[in-house]
């Protein structure tokens, strides 16, 4: 019998297996924030899944989300990502991500890690809402307003209270998987 999901994901085995191993299960690694911190600049505008399913492809052309290199990128590589049909080729993101691991590492020198930085936000601890139905979980909130005001501040790009929200979500720092999914207890 299949475990009790969040509608967002159903019927769709991707998006299963992203929702059953790693949406909404804390991230305190830099590492592994950069690369949600990227994915999400992509998918302004654009649905998750189409994120999900290029993802391989993002993780290889950005060199693993190695920040410290990406944000070191010349001007050659920056026009070599918009010519990879493997990834979303906008100029706006693409160049924003260099500027973001650019940013990201300053906030490591200032805070000792980004996660100190980001999980000060919600206290350190995952915030758990109760969504009963994932249409009713918020676009953004005063947090991730507070972030997005935080980083634009910090010269980040693609980092509107609603992008936020999601990285919040992708990332752990909020629970909204709905009260009857199987995953909300877990994480």
């Amino acid at each position: 019998m299949e475990p009790n999901r969040c509608g967002w994901c159903k019927g769709d085995t991707l998006y299963e297996a992203y929702h059953d191993q790693e949406w909404g299960v804390p991230i305190k690694d830099d590492d592994l924030l950069f690369e949600f911190l990227v994915l999400e600049t992509f998918q302004a505008g654009l649905s998750w899944i189409t994120i999900l399913k290029r993802r391989e492809h993002f993780r290889v052309a950005f060199d693993h989300f190695e920040y410290k290199k990406i944000a070191k990128y010349p001007e050659s590589k920056i026009l070599e990502l918009l010519q990879d049909e493997g990834i979303i080729r906008n100029k706006l993101k693409v160049r924003a991500t260099v500027t973001n691991a650019q940013a990201f590492i300053k906030i490591q020198e200032e805070f000792g890690s980004f996660s100190s930085y980001i999980w000060s936000f919600v206290d350190n601890a995952q915030v758990k809402n109760n969504i009963t139905n994932y249409k009713d979980a918020p676009a953004n909130t005063p947090t991730s307003d507070a972030i997005s005001k935080d980083l634009k501040k910090r010269g980040f790009k693609f980092v509107g209270s609603t992008i936020m929200y999601a990285f919040m979500q992708a990332t752990g720092m909020v629970n909204d998987h709905e009260v009857n999914c199987f995953r909300y207890s877990e994480v």
